[in-house]
């Protein structure tokens, strides 16, 4: 039943994903650096060492001392995506010199993922919906300011947003047209995933039970017999996924148990940071169970959202229609409409289930559950098909050609808002609201978070401090991390003269980047300097974002 894709339809996907990275990299310079990608700036940097004494001197690289002196660096986070961070760094800055900026070839492979992971959309929505289904989705993925902010960053938001899609298509393609190579595929992809983060661990609580489910008659005779089937796809997923897991992760090939429990610990204990709320601060469990739905209001285009409940509404009313008819139901042997309509919600529930609980830490923000935006995308393409389908039979007699105009004026119609609230959240994506909400303002007045990772202390250098600091002054960077603030000063994004410093008494300028729980740092500064007057504000649609001090 699936629909069968061309190596046109692979253009199709190729061509939005290479646009997108285009446009990615073509803004990558003015988006100061958040405070997370300098530490992962750092632990490419070492395995950059590891690679070069690799492929050097392999026996000396194999060893446990280098190993642990290399991969220790950030343990806490598995090493796939970093791994190409190093690799990026060293083919396309240190030795080809495509690059200008070393941090752009950090962030070059987050932005290659994220153009992958709208082609994954794209074939998703080809196969199970239509071509154009498939084309919407991508490109509304594309177009949320949120997804496009986390795009340019060399973290592991979008990466594992990609990796997770592309786990799900795999298993689609393994159950639709089974073969050895495909469950093979299936395994790599998820171990991969797996040591991209730790989302992946969720991912078998969607595949496991959906598998099951659609081979229901040989699970029944299994479980009456004491045993649990799996299908040859889901055993490799479950058993070459953790062994690729292991192979591309040196940091757990010595004291593996111990590693692995660590690395279990840091994630289910992580530490509660502070985030803000409909003008609340929290900092401990419990957390507000609206504020996934709030967030995915405010920060997704109101337009997806709606197509999203169009074409979800549809597939639940079709579901049940379907098990209605036809009961006594009996599983077919290939998944079809109902159970990839099963497969895309469950997978969508699972992404943000986590965020109903309120023992689930918020600090993160919407990257949390952004694994849930390719879904919530596939059913808003299949919403626009329903909306020109409809649209199409006010107007039968129209020729093929008045179609096709009629097609691309409701794409446009679809398009053109979100395309124009993200090209404008640039490059403030945390502190763009949609327009539902008032925008930008509007999420000021509702208590939402401005920002966070001070990855604005680029934009306060370039309004301010670049023209008015004088020579060698210290500045106090506040949330920004030392190493972000160092690559900053090494590729000029501020001044190689100005000197970061940890306190606004040890500097004569003080940034303050805007967020409720920052508030005692404008108090700090006031102390320090004797005036509550900052001499300039960063802002975007007026709203403060980051404030200024200087000492007299």
């Amino acid at each position: 039943m699936s629909q069968k894709i061309t190596w046109r339809d692979q253009l199709t996907g190729a061509g939005i994903a290479t646009g997108y990275v285009a446009w990615l990299l073509a803004t990558a310079r003015n988006l100061g650096f958040a405070r997370d990608e300098g530490f992962y700036f750092s632990a490419a940097n070492e395995y950059a060492r590891w690679f070069r004494l690799l492929t050097q001197r392999p026996a000396s690289a194999m060893t446990q001392q280098a190993i642990d002196s290399v991969w220790s660096a950030n343990h806490e986070h598995p090493a796939f995506i970093k791994s190409l961070f190093a690799i990026s760094k060293m083919v396309f800055f240190d030795k080809l010199h495509v690059f200008s900026d070393m941090s752009t070839a950090f962030r070059f492979p987050t932005m290659v993922l994220s153009g992958l992971a709208l082609w994954i959309t794209y074939l998703f929505g080809a196969r199970a919906f239509s071509k154009q289904a498939g084309v919407i989705a991508a490109l509304l993925l594309g177009l949320m300011p949120s997804v496009f902010y986390h795009a340019h960053l060399a973290c592991f938001d979008m990466a594992i947003v990609c990796m997770w899609m592309g786990t799900l298509y795999a298993y689609y393609r393994s159950a639709e047209s089974p073969s050895f190579v495909r469950s093979i595929v299936l395994g790599v992809v998820y171990g991969l995933t797996l040591n991209t983060k730790h989302n992946a661990w969720i991912l078998p609580l969607v595949i496991v039970p959906h598998a099951l489910f659609i081979r229901l008659r040989e699970a029944r005779a299994g479980l009456s017999k004491g045993l649990l089937p799996l299908p040859a796809n889901v055993f490799a997923m479950l058993t070459v996924g953790p062994l690729v897991f292991y192979a591309t992760w040196p940091w757990i090939w010595n004291d593996t148990i111990v590693r692995l429990q660590q690395y279990v610990a840091f994630h289910v204990n992580h530490d509660y940071y502070n985030m803000e709320f409909l003008g609340r601060n929290y900092f401990s469990a419990p957390s507000p169970r609206g504020y996934m739905p709030v967030m995915i209001a405010a920060t997704v285009p109101t337009v997806t959202l709606l197509l999203f409940f169009t074409g979800a509404l549809d597939r639940l009313i079709n579901g049940v229609k379907r098990l209605l008819a036809a009961l006594p139901w009996k599983a077919p042997a290939r998944p079809d409409r109902l159970q990839i309509d099963l497969l895309l919600a469950v997978a969508f529930c699972a992404a943000v289930g986590p965020w109903l609980l309120p023992k689930t830490p918020i600090f993160g923000g919407t990257k949390h559950w952004m694994t849930a935006y390719p879904v919530l995308c596939l059913f808003a393409g299949r919403g626009f098909d329903i909306v020109t389908n409809t649209v199409a039979k006010r107007f039968a007699g129209s020729s093929r050609r008045g179609h096709l105009a009629l097609v691309v004026g409701l794409a446009a119609s679809v398009l053109v808002a979100p395309l124009l609230v993200t090209a404008h959240s640039h490059p403030f994506g945390l502190s763009t609201y949609v327009p539902l909400i008032g925008g930008v303002r509007g999420g000021a007045t509702m208590g939402l978070n401005r920002q966070f990772w001070g990855y604005t202390t680029q934009n306060a250098n370039a309004e301010y401090l670049e023209k008015n600091a004088p020579p060698n002054s210290n500045v106090f960077i506040h949330d920004t991390a030392g190493d972000a603030w160092s690559r900053m000063s090494d590729e000029k994004r501020v001044r190689p003269d100005l000197r970061g410093v940890g306190s606004p008494g040890d500097a004569q300028f003080a940034l303050v980047q805007h967020e409720l729980h920052m508030a005692e740092v404008d108090y700090q500064a006031w102390v320090a300097y004797g005036t509550a007057a900052p001499v300039y504000v960063v802002q975007h649609d007026d709203v403060p974002i980051v404030s200024i001090y200087r000492s007299r």
